[in-house]
């Protein structure tokens, strides 16, 4: 096959461009074929003249579906390359993010074929931008490709920069929104941690703190998916999701008000509380994809979670056996499963049959939370202050001490 090299004669530009044409009228016979190269050729110098960059990535596009279905990836992505560098000529930022867009299109158009080189290509078309703007667009395009063409795998490393790459967009609330939403769902479809997705699911959410109710009603449904992953995740175990107002808007909601309801029980009930519920909405629990009995577990560590933050530093046994409703020989097995899960530090007194606490992890860190760290952090320094007030009166005796003795014995003499 033939392979695009620019030699010192021929603009890399020009070269792609007879390359291209040369391919696409293959099958029209010499002469006819021969007509049309000269005539793209002849077009494309004009376009290069005259400095109408657009005019001529356009050009070069035409071909584009062609290029990906006849042309090896070694020739595909020295032709992109070509092509994408038309992006450093313009001077207008406009013009630039317009071949940009014109360009990334074409890229995207068909993301099942070759789409692990169409992403390599939109990222090599990202790396040649100096426009912030421009260079955000292209990465959500690259989002989509990745969902779309099940590629994902190419682009979730890039995820570990977002902070960074946020500072250098500097893009608006809308376009965050989209962005969070578009990694979300390209850690959904990866089936990456349930932690990885549900981080971007309470970015988007976080968003639409302070705006209106119409505005807010665009988050509901991811709302409502927040829930639910939160809900089906076997290792998450606490959230702040019921202070964020675009959760908040479901309480009352017609569609997604039971939804809530869910959470709350999760976040603020025991076991009970959850079975009642599930007895009166099985089929909604069944229509997103919730087993029951992997709820049942995770209710079951949340109860033990509730158990050790209000008791006063002791569960018996048997409130732990009523509350999980559980034999009296699984006790021991759901405390060491809370161990496990770092949810408890706690030991189990096997002669008197209770679990002595000594910290476990709230399921939601609220006002009251704070409230109570604040207090027992203000009688943690209050403590520490009387230990150094003791350690200083003990050693002003000692000294005092001391120098009595070193009286005495010079008298002595």
């Amino acid at each position: 096959m033939t392979t695009v090299v620019p030699t010192s004669e021929e603009d890399p530009a020009l070269a792609v461009v007879r390359f291209t044409s040369e391919l696409a009228w293959a099958d029209a016979g010499p002469e006819a074929a021969e007509e049309q190269v000269n005539r793209l050729c002849l077009e494309a110098q004009e376009s290069m003249v005259m400095g109408r960059w657009m005019d001529l990535a356009s050009l070069m596009l035409t071909s584009a579906d062609l290029m990906f279905s006849k042309v090896s990836d070694k020739d595909l992505e020295c032709i992109f390359t070509v092509i994408c560098n038309l992006v450093t000529k313009p001077e207008s930022l406009d013009e630039v993010h317009e071949m940009t867009k014109l360009i990334s299109g074409k890229i995207i158009q068909q993301p099942n074929d070759k789409p692990a080189m169409r992403l390599k290509i939109l990222f090599n078309l990202y790396n040649l931008l100096e426009n912030p703007y421009s260079r955000f667009f292209v990465y959500m395009k690259a989002l989509n490709l990745a969902v779309n063409g099940k590629v994902t795998e190419h682009i979730i490393p890039s995820f570990k920069k977002i902070d960074s790459f946020l500072k250098e967009w500097n893009i608006d609330i809308k376009d965050k929104r989209a962005l969070f939403l578009g990694i979300a769902n390209v850690l959904k479809e990866s089936r990456s941690s349930s932690k990885d997705s549900f981080k971007f699911l309470t970015k988007y959410l976080a968003t639409f703190s302070g705006e209106d109710a119409h505005t807010m009603d665009e988050a509901k449904e991811e709302a409502a998916r927040t829930i639910i992953e939160f809900v089906k995740s076997p290792d998450m175990f606490q959230c702040d999701l019921l202070d964020m107002p675009a959760i908040g808007q479901l309480e009352k909601d017609a569609k997604y008000a039971s939804v809530y309801q869910l959470l709350k029980i999760f976040l603020t009930q025991r076991l009970d509380g959850y079975l009642e519920f599930q007895a009166g909405n099985s089929a909604l629990l069944k229509s997103y994809g919730l087993v029951h009995e992997d709820c049942i577990a995770k209710m079951r560590l949340m109860s033990l979670v509730d158990l050790g933050s209000n008791e006063s530093g002791q569960i018996p046994y048997a409130l732990i056996k009523d509350t999980l409703q559980i034999n009296n020989d699984e006790v021991e097995k759901w405390v060491v499963k809370a161990r496990t899960a770092k949810l408890m530090d706690c030991k189990m007194d096997q002669m008197n049959q209770v679990v002595i606490v000594r910290c476990c992890t709230e399921r939601v860190f609220g006002q009251h939370q704070w409230q109570t760290l604040r207090t027992k952090l203000s009688t943690w320094r209050a403590n520490v202050a009387n230990v150094i007030s003791t350690i200083q009166a003990t050693n002003k005796v000692t000294e005092d001490g001391s120098q009595s003795q070193a009286v005495q014995g010079l008298m002595i003499r």
